[in-house]
């Protein structure tokens, strides 16, 4: 636990703020050796009454950040816990409080909570909010001392001193960058200066935090034009200036650079999350401040000594003001960067890391094949037309297309036609092949922009320019599926389903894409061009592609014929003037994109518990074989950084690895817990990595963001006396560069065997460089990706582009299995036309249709009170030997095992002379059915043959059959059967 370490040593110097009033004194800030009950709040002063008295006045400086300091409660209690009945207000607000009140236990310590509050700390959110003012006191005691708020100051009355002003925790305190310079003192500071401006260089242990305050610490310190640090040799050293618009607002605030071109300041620019330099532009309103991160980036022979250089700040309507910066180099090489100790804030480089961002190809696939206009990879063949569009598209040899793709632009004239001027190959690389097609007629020109990658992703950008003016009547894709391939369907409005004959669908969220296909071949297809194309969740709803929605004349249609289903997105009319262009993006991915692993499946079990991570005794004798790491708990306390409790999951790592384990954790993009060290310099940013919202939520949130944040998960976290208090994200940013270094961090100075994601906000391209990143420095980690369907709204096709790169599903959360028709199971639950399996979640399942597609749930995780317990159907599995078994389902042609009833559907885990067969219903009640097999197939002597229905706790009683009995089955259960010879 690095970090909390530095933080909480960071507090055990006792620091002060000289008050200026009357009663003047200084305070120093701290924090208690025990927390007391947060019901009272994370800020209190203590102090002392010397004699026994009715009526004490004190006036608490205490500088808060919160404009409604009158309108929330003050808590009095003396050394022992007791509450003080009587308090009278004279004048509270964010500067201070002055207020008298009733000593209960004469001369003492007392102390005072300013800020309590009352919620429920529940697993997901906080509910709650400040307490109010408390009830006034006793008229008669109010008369006894003749208390009056517009007397003011009662001179008469016996004055208590503040000893010191505490937080809850260190990481409650305000001290020292939230302590707030007065109003008085900053109109002081702004009648001082004759400068516009000023700067206030900082120290990394002092993140500067308030934008609408200055901090009391400006105030003593006094603006300065110098810094001094101290670094190592081989450190990424992080400091900070703060911009105080003083008396004017400041414009396009750009840095510049002196005796050294290794500085980096965030703020002003970087790398973005597609390799992609751009900078930003950093305006400060009068009375702001705007904190400005640096980076030096200090080489391993960087002679020990002073390393000096200026940094200049220039707003475009000010004159430029510059700092020197000395840093002093000592004679050790830090051996990470500094990457160890988040204090540091070295990691800030990591936000504009490109790692990952290239060609590369990684397992199972294989480097592109370019033969002519044919484009192989693995499982899959593309041929283009000279047009650059797909002309035939093949998946496990089987025809996805019945005819080519045909991108068509039609006028009053009709269907425009367009004559082929060249193609040309633009990139030919391993993993990625990328091509121009042209093509004209004397109204319009189209340029084809397409590449494919070596997972089976295919990308295009088309442009279309008018030559001369046209009114448009519609643009569209259409995509002709053959029949054959054409049987399920998902996306655009629609569940997972067999393909539909008719279909029309208007633009409405969250929807972009769809997939069509079976089993054996199919394509995605996804529409795009918004500002965001991630995973449409309930968080992302952003408007619809803008050339394809055309304010809503655009839409999808599925047409079937005899041969074909031809899916078609339309854009509608338009009017198109000589010279305008308008693009149309949209992207394909071949499936399935990788061989299906029952091996894995079926060997590779998890153990999921969220709170208790550790299996027991006796779950060791299960099989499981991979452990997940959920948020939430002391190994992985915190949402989406993992690196507050390095050392707890590195020996909880290492302690199961030695038993033969592998551990993943929970690690994602979405919201972003608050315990994040670098946090400030990330709200420093603006909106570019957290998202904007109207705040709100847990008190830390309240008193520390104060607003401009949107409030996401919560979670109070055992052992801890931080709560976790996430916010939301901005989707794509710089962050996923963080992550992505912060994961090949993780996987190799902490050993972990993957990532469990759940609902994660990134694209493709962030799949690929992880799977990049973890294969480069650990190949063979695990990634399995977990969705809740009533969050993400259909997650098999939210996630389709995800596939190439995940081991297995957990699609589970919000699913009703007994309820789900097999094409639904088949479609956005099992996985299997992708070439992946899954595991089962909500309620524990259906057991017995989940066996139908090789699915059983974790252990032990358990969702509506119910715990879910697959071990008696593993144990079936390990007699069985299932791992080496073929599973052969009811889907597939060959399927040497049927029922006589379309309802009762079954699977076979087929070996030679014995195999196990999985039945479930789909009947709306009890019914009997009868096996149909092709004895040749199973190997089985059908005079021999007996049905064999083994005891199974919680799942089925011992029974037997020959082949031709009638078997009942109950509705939304089924059997799992050995198919054998008789002893």
């Amino acid at each position: 636990m690095i970090f909390r370490r530095w933080f909480i040593s960071f507090f055990t110097v006792m620091l002060v703020v000289k008050s200026c009033s009357l009663f003047a004194q200084e305070i120093p800030y701290g924090v208690p050796v025990q927390a007391w009950a947060d019901s009272l709040g994370n800020h209190r002063a203590i102090i002392q009454v010397d004699k026994n008295t009715d009526a004490v006045e004190v006036k608490i400086e205490w500088r808060r950040r919160d404009n409604d300091a009158d309108k929330k409660a003050i808590i009095i209690t003396d050394e022992n816990g007791k509450l003080v009945d009587n308090i009278f207000r004279i004048d509270i607000n964010r500067e201070q409080g002055d207020f008298v009140f009733q000593p209960n236990n004469g001369a003492g310590k007392y102390y005072v909570y300013y800020m309590p509050y009352k919620g429920k700390k529940n697993s997901g959110w906080w509910d709650g909010d400040y307490l109010k003012v408390e009830n006034g006191p006793d008229n008669d005691w109010v008369k006894k001392h003749a208390l009056s708020a517009s007397a003011g100051v009662q001179h008469n009355l016996a004055k208590a001193t503040v000893i010191k002003i505490e937080s809850r925790t260190a990481f409650d305190s305000f001290y020292p960058m939230e302590v707030c310079a007065t109003a008085a003192e900053i109109k002081e500071l702004n009648i001082q200066t004759t400068e516009n401006y000023l700067l206030f260089p900082e120290d990394r242990k002092y993140p500067i935090r308030m934008t609408t305050d200055l901090p009391y610490r400006w105030i003593e310190n006094k603006h300065t034009k110098a810094f001094k640090g101290q670094a190592m040799r081989n450190e990424y050293y992080a400091f900070q200036v703060g911009v105080y618009a003083a008396k004017k607002d400041l414009e396009d605030v750009t840095v510049s650079y002196k005796g050294s071109n290794k500085i980096t300041c965030f703020n002003t620019g970087g790398i973005d999350y597609e390799g992609k330099p751009f900078t930003k532009k950093v305006d400060v309103q009068k009375g702001k401040v705007q904190a400005l991160w640096f980076g030096v980036d200090i080489s391993k022979d960087q002679q020990p000594g002073p390393y000096s250089f200026t940094v200049t700040i220039s707003p475009k309507n000010d004159l430029p003001q510059t700092v020197k910066v000395t840093l002093y180099i000592e004679d050790r090489i830090s051996e990470d960067r500094g990457d160890s100790e988040p204090w540091r804030h070295s990691r800030l480089r990591w936000l504009n890391s490109t790692l990952g961002i290239d060609d590369k190809v990684v397992a199972p696939y294989t480097p592109l094949q370019v033969k002519d206009r044919s484009i192989s990879c693995l499982m899959r063949e593309v041929k283009l037309n000279e047009k650059g569009l797909p002309q035939a598209i093949e998946a496990n040899k089987k025809s996805v297309l019945s005819a080519a793709i045909q991108f068509l632009v039609e006028t009053d004239k009709g269907v425009e036609v367009f004559k082929p001027s060249s193609f040309r190959y633009t990139k030919q690389t391993g993993g990625k092949v990328s091509w121009v097609a042209e093509a004209a007629n004397n109204s319009i020109s189209l340029t084809s922009n397409g590449a494919m990658e070596f997972d089976g992703t295919m990308d295009y950008d088309i442009k279309v320019k008018a030559q001369t003016g046209v009114q448009i009547k519609d643009i569209r894709l259409e995509i002709p599926i053959a029949k054959q391939t054409a049987q399920y369907f998902m996306g655009m409005g629609l569940p997972g389903t067999y393909c539909p004959s008719l279909y029309n669908w208007k633009w409405k969220g969250p929807q972009d894409s769809y997939w069509i296909g079976s089993v054996e071949a199919g394509l995605h297809c996804e529409l795009r061009g918004a500002t965001y194309s991630g995973p449409m969740l309930n968080l992302y709803h952003p408007a619809p592609p803008p050339s394809w929605y055309n304010d809503n004349k655009g839409g999808f249609t599925i047409q079937s014929s005899t041969n074909e289903v031809l899916t078609t997105t339309y854009s509608g009319e338009r009017k198109l003037n000589a010279g305008d262009e308008i693009n149309f993006q949209f992207r394909l991915l071949i499936t399935p994109v990788k061989k299906l692993n029952t091996e894995d499946q079926f060997t590779n079990r998890y153990y999921h518990n969220g709170n208790k991570p550790a299996p027991a005794p006796d779950d060791l004798s299960s099989g499981i074989k991979i452990i997940n790491v959920h948020q939430g708990n002391p190994i992985n306390p915190y949402i989406n950084y993992p690196f507050v409790a390095v050392d707890s999951m590195k020996n909880f790592v290492d302690k199961w690895r030695k038993k033969g384990f592998k551990v993943k954790i929970y690690y994602t993009i979405r919201e972003l817990t608050n315990q994040v060290p670098e946090i400030w310099a990330l709200r420093s940013l603006g909106t570019e990595v957290l998202s904007p919202g109207s705040g709100g939520g847990y008190p830390w949130l309240r008193e520390h963001y104060v607003d401009n944040y949107d409030v996401q998960w919560f979670n109070p976290i055992n052992g801890y006396e931080s709560c976790d208090a996430a916010v939301l994200m901005s989707g794509q940013s710089r962050w996923n560069n963080y992550y992505i270094e912060g994961l090949r961090w993780l996987v190799k100075n902490v050993d972990i065997d993957g990532l469990y994601l759940d609902d994660v906000s990134f694209d493709r391209d962030m799949l690929k460089r992880m799977r990049k990143v973890m294969d480069e420095v650990k190949p063979g980690c695990l990634i399995d990706l977990h969705s809740n369907t009533g969050f993400s709204k259909g997650p098999a096709n939210q996630y389709t582009e995800y596939f190439p790169y995940i081991n297995k599903l957990w699609f589970g959360e919000s699913f009703q299995y007994d309820t789900m028709p097999p094409d639904n199971w088949m479609v956005e639950t099992s996985g299997i036309p992708f070439g992946l399996m899954g595991d089962m979640l909500q309620g524990g399942g259906n057991p017995w249709r989940g066996m139908v597609y090789g699915m059983t749930a974790r252990l032990p995780w358990s969702t509506e009170g119910v715990t879910c317990d697959p071990r008696d159907v593993w144990k079936i599995w390990d007699e069985f030997g299932i791992s080496s078994a073929k599973m052969i389902g009811y889907w597939e042609k060959d399927c040497p095992v049927k029922t006589s009833n379309p309802k009762v559907l079954v699977t076979i885990y087929k070996k030679e002379g014995r195999s196990l067969i999985s039945v479930a219903s789909w009947a709306d009640g009890p019914t009997n059915f009868l096996f149909q097999f092709d004895w040749k197939s199973l190997g089985v002597d059908p005079e021999k043959a007996i049905l064999v229905a083994p005891e199974i706790k919680n799942f089925q009683h011992y029974a037997t059959f020959n082949p031709g009995d009638p078997i009942p089955i109950e509705p939304k259960k089924g059997w799992l059967f050995y198919i054998q010879e008789k002893k």
